[in-house]
């Protein structure tokens, strides 16, 4: 009776641990495309620097609100049906060609 009890609660803290890490990935995507759309960087170079760091499957929106990029990334994490979740992370960056203009 333990032993399955334990069988599950290990394979519920490995699919813990890899939502963990699409998580942290999909964070760094989106800083990763931020970083690219800052600086003045084509739209497509921008999607491939944030689908390069993004989990597999991900989705990558690029926008721009004033002075600020915005990129989002949300992805799937693994696993059966009921156990997947949809994780997203953005981040906004200062975009360099309005830094030093006068308003």
């Amino acid at each position: 009776m333990v032993i399955p009890v334990l069988a599950l609660f290990a394979l519920a803290l490995v699919w813990a641990l890899m939502a963990a890490s699409a998580q942290i990935r999909c964070v760094d995507a989106a800083r990763a495309g931020a970083r690219a759309a800052a600086r003045s960087e084509p739209e497509a170079q921008v999607l491939a620097a944030a689908l390069l760091a993004a989990p597999d499957r991900a989705r990558v929106d690029l926008e721009r609100a004033g002075e600020l990029w915005r990129v989002r990334v949300a992805a799937p994490t693994p696993g059966p049906g009921p156990l997947t979740l949809t994780l997203s992370a953005e981040a906004a960056a200062l975009a360099e060609d309005t830094v030093g203009v006068p308003p």
